[in-house]
């Protein structure tokens, strides 16, 4: 088995890396509260989305336990990206409607994999 490299971490380095943590957090400190980005119709489908994401099971809690899926829940947040394609049909810039496209497009693919029981389509025995 070749030898493999070993990280050496030096003295300098870890005073170096001290200094800019103590840096970043003045930083945070003196910028005051994070502000929010404006309201825009992509950030609305990207809420809308990530509570999709949350009942497919995709993502972890605060201290990274995992959340069951809950596919009613799933579902219901991509009919509501559907009700929204359909009530802004026609008044949507090129951008907001591909974003709105390839959202619905991959929560519907990611609903019936999950719901299929994670075997992608076209796999099945």
């Amino acid at each position: 088995m070749p030898d493999e490299p070993k990280l050496q971490i030096d003295d300098d380095w870890k005073s170096e890396a001290a200094k800019e943590k103590e840096r970043l957090a003045e930083t945070a400190e003196n910028a005051g509260p994070q502000r929010l980005p404006p309201a825009d119709f992509v950030g609305l489908v990207q809420l809308i989305a990530m509570q999709a994401i949350v009942g497919l099971g995709g993502m972890a809690g605060p201290g990274g336990q995992e959340i069951p899926p809950n596919m009613e829940l799933a579902k219901h947040h991509i009919d509501q990206l559907d009700v929204l394609d359909k009530k802004t049909k026609g008044n949507l810039d090129p951008n907001e409607k591909a974003v709105l496209d390839t959202t619905l497009h991959q929560l519907r693919m990611a609903y019936v994999e999950a719901v299929r029981g994670g075997i992608p389509m076209g796999d099945e025995p």
